[in-house]
């Protein structure tokens, strides 16, 4: 009995094995891209014509965050990841139950740990061992999405905590999550230096979160690609 249960471990223990080790792989890089363009392009549009649920949405974000308890062999950041993933869980699962109360704001300030600890994750891993190859330059338009959902959040967070951030555009916005596809516009419009100006900020925080965005949409793709040639010359 006891060998039959230690067979039966071991290709688990293997298959658990080589799952952990693929998300700290450069081809690891490819499937997160998909992830990315998806929550970044279709999902607003699938939110805004209602053909989504918003489990369905929440299960996204919770795909990004539970990724980032493997992008890291450190047991400081494999703590600290797996601590807000189960928070952020845990928070998103009381929002969806029969629980009379809810902690929207809570959820969201977990959720933006976790995009920056994703973010900064990502960042060492494209940058590591001083490789340059198709995969990091994948690994640098992830980052730059990353960021722009990070921006879409923190909008979020200023809505719910000064009672507006943005405004235009054909709706009011509700402070839920339906609203996700005016924030990830607004903050790519931000980031790539767009403007154009159906959305725009109101309060002197969504302003100056706006300004950052454009001057890292501005900055990030010259450091990144100086960075990466110099890289490649060594």
């Amino acid at each position: 009995m006891t060998d039959h249960i230690q067979s039966t471990r071991r290709p688990i223990k293997r298959y658990f094995r080589h799952f952990t080790d693929y998300w700290l792989t450069d081809a690891s890089f490819s499937i997160l891209l998909l992830v990315l363009l998806f929550t970044v392009f279709v999902l607003p549009i699938l939110i805004e014509y209602g053909h989504i649920d918003m489990l369905y949405v929440n299960l996204v974000f919770l795909f990004l965050f539970f990724t980032g308890i493997w992008s890291s062999k450190r047991k400081v950041f494999i703590f600290l990841t797996t601590g807000l993933f189960f928070t952020q869980l845990g928070l998103r699962l009381l929002r969806f139950s029969d629980f009379p109360v809810e902690f929207y704001l809570l959820e969201r300030i977990v959720g933006i740990l976790n995009m920056m600890i994703f973010i900064l994750l990502n960042i060492s891993l494209l940058f590591r061992d001083r490789e340059v190859n198709l995969y990091r330059v994948i690994g640098a338009i992830n980052v730059y999405l990353s960021v722009a959902i990070l921006g879409a959040f923190v909008f979020e967070i200023i809505h719910l905590t000064t009672g507006s951030s943005i405004a235009g555009g054909d709706r009011a916005l509700l402070g839920l999550d339906d609203d996700f596809a005016e924030y990830i516009y607004f903050s790519m419009v931000s980031l790539t230096t767009v403007g154009f100006g159906d959305l725009y900020p109101i309060n002197v925080m969504s302003k100056m979160l706006s300004v950052f965005l454009s001057t890292v949409g501005i900055l990030y793709p010259a450091v990144v690609i100086a960075k990466l040639v110099g890289e490649s010359r060594r």
